[in-house]
Formats: C-alpha cells, structure tokens, sequence
C-alpha cells in the first residue's frame, strides 16, 4: 500500500485537524444572492505535467504533488462551506482521483458522481506523450502556442490505426469510432463536452443544485469560455491552474451573479478562486510571468 505524505494524510482527514473556526468562508462566495453554484477544478499535478509531455487522453497518473495539490481543494471546498449535490468527472483517472481525494478532504463522502468522456482532456493528436520543449525545438514556439492555445487551430491529427486514436483503447469500445477524436483544438473541444454540460449539468443548475467538475485544463477553459462569453481571441490567453477551485455563483439564467472578479491572464473573471491567497496569487496567471517558451507550451 502506498504511503501519503504527512500533508496529505491530514488533508484526508478533516476532522482530525479542523474546525468551524479553522473556516475563512469567502464573502464573495458565501454571501452572494444566487440560485445555483458550479465549482471547477483542474486536476492535480500528473506524472507527465511534472515531465513537460503533452497528456490530452493518455490516462496518467498524479504525482505526489498532484495528491497534495487536490487534498488542498478540498480543504479549500470545506474552509469555504461549499457543499455539492453532484459532481461530474471526466473517463481519466488523473481527475477521477482528484476528485476522489478532494471530496474525502473536504468531508463529503457521498456526493452522487457521473464520469463522462467527453470531459476528458482536449486531444492532443500525434503530440500525445511528446516532450513540450521537443516539440518546440522542431516546430518553434509560434506554432507549438497555437496547436496548444488557439481556438481554432488543431495538433496533427493521429491516424485512425494510431495507439493515440481513442477508438483504439478497450475503454471507449462503446461509443461510436466518429465521435472519438484524433486531435483537437478547443473549439472541437468544447463541441465535445457541450453535450454532457446541456443534458447533465444544466438541469441540475437549473434546479438550483451546487454541481463540482473535475475535469482538465482545456475542457474548463472550454467550458469558461462558454459560460463566461470569453472571445475566441481572448481565450488563447486563459490557463487553468492545477487544484485551485474556481466557483461560480449562478442567477436563474445561469448567469454569473456577484461583483467579486479575480484576474487570470489579464482578464477579469466573474468567477472566485479558492485557496490560501499566497498560493493563488503565486498561480502564474499571466503569459508574461513565465518564459516565452514556457508560455507556448503549458510547462506549468
């Protein structure tokens, strides 16, 4: 059996360690007047984030830092006094066991869960499983940036006899071979996981239900987007940061409610994130914070 770190292991058990008066419930998130709530989180750290490869569908592990990076979002979700109804997870086990390990840090133990595959990553084609700064060293830094941050630009695509084609794992042998992809951009994305987001969540948001996804960088940048009416252009600059819960109070439009913003690579998000303020405000928001080739490629 694998041995948790001491952080981790306490973070696994609330009860141990905290009590009502260890919360510092955000007014921004406590005291707005809403009908309904969405919580994203980005999975932790996984095994290839921390080797700089590019992960989309391969189904990755995280890290050690990865689990202490989810137990801390849910000691965020409890310091906060965010309770779920519901939570959604992708088909991959790096943010299935974020969430699993955030919702037992945050003392919930029986919150309903749906795992879909259109939650998944976005694919990252023949990229899947390269080194990022291989990649820019043959294809430069301009092209690697759009392949991984444009809207509207795909990676090579993977051959249907390719082991990065989906059709090709046992896993989605039951959904149809059209509808898996062969690489993506975040366009493709989004049209991928619209459908689990109409039919699943916004029922339940419409019924006023508190919803959690656990999902990855490119299906919530996805997914922000939409619900944010970020531009095409404008979304090229948004990055989502590993284990920090970003929550949305919602009106019975499903539309954001309160005035607290929070800035994510220039842009001001309706959106609130959680945590401790030191390490949000060390999340590297910003595209001029890091190396230009860092920057193109997600190193972080």
């Amino acid at each position: 059996m694998m041995l948790l770190s001491s952080a981790l292991s306490v973070a696994l058990h609330p009860a141990a360690h905290r009590t009502t008066a260890h919360r510092h419930v955000s007014q921004a998130v406590a005291g707005a007047d809403h009908h309904a709530t969405v919580c994203f989180i980005r999975h932790g750290e996984s095994e290839w984030n921390a080797a700089k490869r590019f992960t989309g569908w391969t189904d990755i592990d995280l890290t050690r830092v990865g689990r202490e990076e989810a137990a801390a979002a849910g000691e965020a979700l409890y310091d906060n006094d965010l309770i779920f109804d519901l939570a959604f997870t992708s088909a991959l086990k790096r943010a299935q066991d974020t969430l699993a390990i955030a919702l037992h840090a945050a003392g919930q133990h029986s919150v309903p869960q749906m795992r879909h595959w259109r939650l998944n990553e976005r694919h990252y084609g023949l990229l899947q499983g390269r080194s990022k700064p291989d990649c820019v060293d043959q294809y430069g830094v301009e092209q690697v940036k759009l392949w991984r941050n444009s809207f509207s630009t795909p990676p090579p695509l993977a051959p249907l006899t390719s082991p990065a084609f989906p059709g090709n794992d046992p896993k989605y042998a039951n959904i149809p071979s059209e509808l898996l992809p062969r690489g993506e951009c975040l366009s493709d994305t989004f049209d991928r996981c619209k459908p689990t987001w109409d039919e699943h969540v916004v029922p339940a948001l419409r019924d006023g239900k508190r919803v959690l996804i656990v999902a990855h960088g490119h299906s919530i940048r996805a997914l922000v987007k939409h619900l944010e009416g970020i531009s095409d252009d404008d979304i090229e600059a948004l990055r989502i940061p590993n284990g920090i819960p970003l929550v949305y109070q919602l009106d019975e439009t499903l539309q954001p409610v309160g005035t607290h913003v929070d800035l994510a690579a220039g842009r001001e998000l309706r959106g609130t994130f959680l945590g401790d303020k030191e390490k949000v405000a060390a999340a590297d928001w910003s595209p001029g914070s890091q190396p230009q080739e860092a920057v193109a490629v997600g190193w972080s």
